[in-house]
């Protein structure tokens, strides 16, 4: 089993809601609002007439856990949704995970995915 984890742009959320649940690729999803910056580092506002740059830029955090066999296709499926070609769409990183336990029914592994 793998955690995919995307951190997207905000407005890129619905999108890919809408193309993993309709694919069927994702059974559950977590999302987290967080802050951060990549090669992006954040663009110029003007406010009050100064002149600022945050250092830290809103995005959203996508977690979803699959089973081997299925994470190209949801990675597929996730750049498929949210790239617009820009800088900013974010990064997707796989991370490996050794066990899964339902809690309800005390399934494990693939079953409890």
């Amino acid at each position: 089993m793998k955690k995919v984890e995307a951190i997207i742009r905000s407005d890129k959320l619905e999108d890919l809601k809408n193309a993993l649940t309709g694919s069927g690729l994702a059974k559950g999803m977590t999302v987290s609002q967080v802050l951060g910056y990549g090669n992006q580092r954040g663009f110029a506002e003007f406010v009050r007439g100064q002149r600022i740059v945050p250092t830290l830029l809103a995005k959203v955090k996508v977690e979803i856990v699959v089973k081997d066999m299925a994470v190209d296709e949801v990675v597929d499926a996730i750049r498929s949704a949210v790239a617009t070609g820009e800088v900013g769409d974010g990064k997707i990183f796989i991370v490996p995970i050794d066990d899964v336990i339902r809690i309800r029914t005390g399934e494990r592994g693939g079953d409890a995915i």
